[in-house]
Protein backbone atom coordinates (compact mmCIF):
# COMPACT_ATOMS: atom_id res chain seq x y z
CA UNK A 1 0.00 0.00 0.00
CA UNK A 2 1.49 3.19 -1.31
CA UNK A 3 1.96 6.31 1.01
CA UNK A 4 -0.15 9.55 -0.33
CA UNK A 5 1.11 13.34 0.65
CA UNK A 6 -0.45 16.57 0.63
CA UNK A 7 1.27 19.60 -1.12
CA UNK A 8 0.68 22.02 1.93
CA UNK A 9 -1.70 25.23 1.45
CA UNK A 10 0.77 27.94 0.23
CA UNK A 11 -1.41 30.22 1.08
CA UNK A 12 -0.76 29.30 4.45
CA UNK A 13 1.97 28.79 4.50
CA UNK A 14 2.61 32.45 3.00
CA UNK A 15 0.68 33.98 5.79
CA UNK A 16 2.68 31.78 8.49
CA UNK A 17 5.58 32.98 6.88
CA UNK A 18 4.37 37.06 6.86
CA UNK A 19 3.28 36.87 10.29
CA UNK A 20 5.55 38.92 12.50
CA UNK A 21 8.46 37.73 14.52
CA UNK A 22 8.95 41.10 16.27
CA UNK A 23 6.66 43.48 17.57
CA UNK A 24 6.14 47.28 16.52
CA UNK A 25 7.17 48.78 20.09
CA UNK A 26 7.99 47.14 23.06
CA UNK A 27 5.45 45.56 25.19
CA UNK A 28 7.57 45.67 27.94
CA UNK A 29 9.42 49.33 28.96
CA UNK A 30 12.52 48.93 30.21
CA UNK A 31 15.48 51.28 30.28
CA UNK A 32 18.95 49.53 28.59
CA UNK A 33 20.81 52.68 30.28
CA UNK A 34 20.14 51.67 34.44
CA UNK A 35 23.15 49.20 34.67
CA UNK A 36 25.15 51.13 37.18
CA UNK A 37 21.48 52.67 38.54
CA UNK A 38 20.61 49.05 39.82
CA UNK A 39 24.56 47.90 40.85
CA UNK A 40 24.19 51.65 43.18
CA UNK A 41 21.25 50.25 44.33
CA UNK A 42 22.18 46.82 45.29
CA UNK A 43 25.46 47.59 46.81
CA UNK A 44 23.55 50.07 48.74
CA UNK A 45 20.89 48.06 50.16
CA UNK A 46 19.80 48.01 53.56
CA UNK A 47 17.97 45.01 55.80
CA UNK A 48 14.46 45.74 56.47
CA UNK A 49 14.26 43.46 59.51
CA UNK A 50 17.24 44.19 62.30
CA UNK A 51 17.92 40.83 63.16
CA UNK A 52 18.53 39.77 59.74
CA UNK A 53 22.21 40.34 57.84
CA UNK A 54 21.53 38.48 54.75
CA UNK A 55 18.37 38.38 51.87
CA UNK A 56 18.74 34.44 51.13
CA UNK A 57 17.24 33.22 48.09
CA UNK A 58 16.71 29.28 46.96
CA UNK A 59 17.45 29.30 42.90
CA UNK A 60 15.87 25.97 41.72
CA UNK A 61 14.91 24.43 38.49
CA UNK A 62 15.23 21.99 36.01
CA UNK A 63 18.67 20.12 35.35
CA UNK A 64 20.25 22.13 32.66
CA UNK A 65 18.16 24.85 32.82
CA UNK A 66 21.21 27.13 33.98
CA UNK A 67 20.63 27.95 37.72
CA UNK A 68 24.25 28.02 38.82
CA UNK A 69 24.76 29.55 35.58
CA UNK A 70 22.33 32.58 36.69
CA UNK A 71 24.36 32.51 40.00
CA UNK A 72 27.32 33.12 37.92
CA UNK A 73 25.99 35.84 36.04
CA UNK A 74 25.06 37.85 38.62
CA UNK A 75 28.01 37.65 40.25
CA UNK A 76 29.74 38.54 36.83
CA UNK A 77 27.63 41.56 36.48
CA UNK A 78 29.09 42.93 40.29
CA UNK A 79 32.53 41.91 39.72
CA UNK A 80 33.07 43.13 35.91
CA UNK A 81 34.13 40.00 35.10
CA UNK A 82 33.30 36.54 34.17
CA UNK A 83 33.18 34.49 37.45
CA UNK A 84 32.21 30.45 37.92
CA UNK A 85 32.29 30.21 42.00
CA UNK A 86 28.93 27.81 41.31
CA UNK A 87 30.46 25.10 39.16
CA UNK A 88 28.25 24.32 36.21
CA UNK A 89 28.23 21.04 34.20
CA UNK A 90 29.62 22.16 30.42
CA UNK A 91 28.51 18.73 28.63
CA UNK A 92 25.92 19.37 26.02
CA UNK A 93 23.33 15.95 27.71
CA UNK A 94 22.34 16.43 31.24
CA UNK A 95 20.93 13.31 33.02
CA UNK A 96 21.32 14.21 36.19
CA UNK A 97 21.97 17.24 38.50
CA UNK A 98 25.81 18.39 38.70
CA UNK A 99 24.46 20.10 42.34
CA UNK A 100 24.52 17.55 44.79
CA UNK A 101 24.69 19.35 47.37
CA UNK A 102 23.15 22.85 49.03
CA UNK A 103 25.76 25.42 49.22
CA UNK A 104 25.72 29.12 49.44
CA UNK A 105 26.80 31.58 47.59
CA UNK A 106 27.25 35.34 48.66
CA UNK A 107 27.13 38.08 46.21
CA UNK A 108 30.47 40.71 46.37
CA UNK A 109 31.11 43.97 44.69
CA UNK A 110 34.93 44.18 44.43
CA UNK A 111 36.16 44.05 47.52
CA UNK A 112 32.57 44.27 49.59
CA UNK A 113 30.45 41.31 50.70
CA UNK A 114 26.67 42.23 49.74
CA UNK A 115 23.92 41.30 51.67
CA UNK A 116 23.00 38.71 49.61
CA UNK A 117 22.85 34.89 49.40
CA UNK A 118 22.11 32.76 46.83
CA UNK A 119 21.60 28.71 48.04
CA UNK A 120 22.03 26.50 45.00
CA UNK A 121 19.96 23.19 45.45
CA UNK A 122 19.84 19.96 43.31
CA UNK A 123 18.42 20.07 39.57
CA UNK A 124 14.72 18.99 39.69
CA UNK A 125 14.11 15.59 37.62
CA UNK A 126 10.43 14.75 36.47
CA UNK A 127 11.27 10.81 37.67
CA UNK A 128 9.31 10.72 41.33
CA UNK A 129 12.49 9.15 42.65
CA UNK A 130 15.10 11.14 40.99
CA UNK A 131 16.46 15.36 41.35
CA UNK A 132 15.91 17.53 44.52
CA UNK A 133 12.68 16.40 46.04
CA UNK A 134 9.81 18.63 47.05
CA UNK A 135 10.43 18.25 50.24
CA UNK A 136 13.87 18.83 50.21
CA UNK A 137 12.97 22.57 48.64
CA UNK A 138 10.39 23.41 50.93
CA UNK A 139 12.30 22.43 53.98
CA UNK A 140 15.34 24.34 52.41
CA UNK A 141 13.53 27.55 52.28
CA UNK A 142 12.41 27.29 55.81
CA UNK A 143 15.73 26.58 56.89
CA UNK A 144 15.71 23.27 57.88
CA UNK A 145 18.46 22.19 55.74
CA UNK A 146 22.08 22.97 56.66
CA UNK A 147 24.49 23.94 53.75
CA UNK A 148 26.30 20.56 53.10
CA UNK A 149 23.94 18.79 52.87
CA UNK A 150 23.88 15.90 49.99
CA UNK A 151 20.80 15.63 48.28
CA UNK A 152 19.48 11.86 48.23
CA UNK A 153 17.73 10.73 44.99
CA UNK A 154 15.64 8.22 46.09
CA UNK A 155 14.80 10.16 49.90
CA UNK A 156 14.01 13.99 50.79
CA UNK A 157 15.84 14.82 54.11
CA UNK A 158 14.03 13.81 57.32
CA UNK A 159 13.90 15.83 60.64
CA UNK A 160 15.43 12.88 62.56
CA UNK A 161 18.70 12.91 60.04
CA UNK A 162 21.85 14.93 61.41
CA UNK A 163 21.75 17.84 58.59
CA UNK A 164 18.21 18.62 59.49
CA UNK A 165 17.59 21.90 61.32
CA UNK A 166 14.99 21.38 63.72
CA UNK A 167 14.86 24.90 65.20
CA UNK A 168 15.66 27.29 62.60
CA UNK A 169 15.74 31.13 62.90
CA UNK A 170 14.85 34.09 60.53
CA UNK A 171 18.68 33.93 59.40
CA UNK A 172 18.49 30.54 58.32
CA UNK A 173 15.21 30.90 56.24
CA UNK A 174 14.88 31.90 52.57
CA UNK A 175 12.68 34.68 51.80
CA UNK A 176 12.33 34.12 47.97
CA UNK A 177 12.25 31.12 45.55
CA UNK A 178 13.49 31.64 42.24
CA UNK A 179 12.22 28.72 39.78
CA UNK A 180 14.80 28.88 36.61
CA UNK A 181 13.20 27.86 33.73
CA UNK A 182 14.93 27.67 29.81
CA UNK A 183 13.09 29.65 26.79
CA UNK A 184 14.09 27.03 23.93
CA UNK A 185 12.56 24.39 26.18
CA UNK A 186 9.41 25.43 28.03
CA UNK A 187 7.43 23.75 25.64
CA UNK A 188 8.49 20.25 25.92
CA UNK A 189 8.58 20.49 29.92
CA UNK A 190 7.58 17.47 31.35
CA UNK A 191 4.05 17.41 33.01
CA UNK A 192 5.60 15.58 35.91
CA UNK A 193 8.04 18.43 36.51
CA UNK A 194 5.47 20.99 36.38
CA UNK A 195 3.61 18.98 38.92
CA UNK A 196 6.67 19.41 41.16
CA UNK A 197 6.83 23.37 40.75
CA UNK A 198 3.13 23.71 41.38
CA UNK A 199 3.35 21.86 44.64
CA UNK A 200 5.41 23.38 45.62
CA UNK A 201 4.19 27.01 44.86
CA UNK A 202 0.93 26.39 46.56
CA UNK A 203 2.79 24.50 50.08
CA UNK A 204 4.96 28.23 50.31
CA UNK A 205 2.37 30.43 48.98
CA UNK A 206 0.50 29.84 51.86
CA UNK A 207 3.58 31.07 53.87
CA UNK A 208 3.41 34.09 51.60
CA UNK A 209 6.99 33.02 50.00
CA UNK A 210 7.40 35.15 46.88
CA UNK A 211 8.13 33.42 43.94
CA UNK A 212 10.15 34.88 40.55
CA UNK A 213 10.68 33.21 37.39
CA UNK A 214 14.48 33.52 35.30
CA UNK A 215 13.43 32.28 32.57
CA UNK A 216 16.99 31.69 30.83
CA UNK A 217 18.32 31.07 27.29
CA UNK A 218 16.36 33.53 25.57
CA UNK A 219 18.99 33.93 22.97
CA UNK A 220 18.83 30.26 21.96
CA UNK A 221 14.73 30.67 21.76
CA UNK A 222 14.88 33.32 19.04
CA UNK A 223 17.12 34.09 16.56
CA UNK A 224 16.21 37.61 16.33
CA UNK A 225 17.50 38.19 20.33
CA UNK A 226 20.63 36.02 19.72
CA UNK A 227 21.61 38.64 17.38
CA UNK A 228 20.21 41.97 18.95
CA UNK A 229 19.60 41.19 22.67
CA UNK A 230 17.71 44.52 22.34
CA UNK A 231 14.96 42.96 21.08
CA UNK A 232 14.06 40.72 24.28
CA UNK A 233 10.91 42.89 24.88
CA UNK A 234 9.76 43.04 20.85
CA UNK A 235 10.37 39.35 20.21
CA UNK A 236 6.71 37.64 19.62
CA UNK A 237 8.66 34.28 20.35
CA UNK A 238 9.96 35.66 24.12
CA UNK A 239 6.77 37.05 24.84
CA UNK A 240 4.76 33.67 24.32
CA UNK A 241 7.27 31.85 25.47
CA UNK A 242 6.67 33.70 29.00
CA UNK A 243 3.00 33.36 28.94
CA UNK A 244 3.32 29.59 28.26
CA UNK A 245 5.72 29.23 31.38
CA UNK A 246 3.04 31.80 33.50
CA UNK A 247 0.63 29.10 32.68
CA UNK A 248 1.93 26.36 33.10
CA UNK A 249 3.81 27.30 36.71
CA UNK A 250 1.05 29.91 37.96
CA UNK A 251 3.81 32.88 38.46
CA UNK A 252 2.11 36.61 36.61
CA UNK A 253 4.49 37.91 34.34
CA UNK A 254 5.65 40.39 35.84
CA UNK A 255 7.19 38.28 37.73
CA UNK A 256 9.06 36.54 35.15
CA UNK A 257 12.51 37.82 33.89
CA UNK A 258 13.93 36.83 30.86
CA UNK A 259 17.61 36.73 30.66
CA UNK A 260 20.89 35.42 28.85
CA UNK A 261 23.42 33.55 31.16
CA UNK A 262 27.21 34.22 30.82
CA UNK A 263 28.31 30.99 28.99
CA UNK A 264 31.07 30.71 26.38
CA UNK A 265 31.88 34.94 26.76
CA UNK A 266 35.13 35.77 28.19
CA UNK A 267 34.30 39.09 28.84
CA UNK A 268 31.21 40.94 30.57
CA UNK A 269 28.66 43.04 28.39
CA UNK A 270 26.54 45.85 29.24
CA UNK A 271 23.33 44.84 27.54
CA UNK A 272 23.78 40.79 29.15
CA UNK A 273 24.47 42.38 32.80
CA UNK A 274 21.32 45.08 32.55
CA UNK A 275 18.94 42.03 32.22
CA UNK A 276 20.76 40.04 35.16
CA UNK A 277 20.88 42.85 37.66
CA UNK A 278 17.04 43.91 36.85
CA UNK A 279 15.73 40.60 37.61
CA UNK A 280 18.33 40.36 40.56
CA UNK A 281 16.66 43.78 41.67
CA UNK A 282 13.09 42.56 41.93
CA UNK A 283 14.20 39.13 43.47
CA UNK A 284 16.20 41.03 46.17
CA UNK A 285 12.82 43.67 46.47
CA UNK A 286 10.64 40.52 46.74
CA UNK A 287 12.57 38.73 48.97
CA UNK A 288 12.87 41.97 51.19
CA UNK A 289 9.42 42.48 51.37
CA UNK A 290 8.55 39.32 52.55
CA UNK A 291 11.41 39.83 55.30
CA UNK A 292 9.66 43.15 56.54
CA UNK A 293 6.08 41.41 56.31
CA UNK A 294 6.99 39.24 59.09
CA UNK A 295 8.40 35.96 57.76
CA UNK A 296 9.06 34.76 61.35
CA UNK A 297 5.79 33.33 61.18
CA UNK A 298 6.97 30.43 58.48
Amino acid sequence: MGLFFTKPDEKLMQQWQQQPKELDKPWRDFSWGQKEALKENLKNFSMSHPDVNHVKILVAGQIGAGKSSFINSVDSAFQGRITSRALVNASDGYSHSFTQILKGFSIRSGGKKLPFVFKDIMGLEPDVLAGSQTEDIINALYGHVKDGYKFNQEQALRYNDQQYNCEPNLSDQCFCLVYVIAADTVQFTDDRLIDKLRIIRQRISEKGIPQVIVMTKVDEACPQVKNDLRKIYKSKKIKEKMELCSAKVGVPMNHIFPVKNYHNEIDTDDDVDVLILKAFDQIVRSANARLSNGASNL
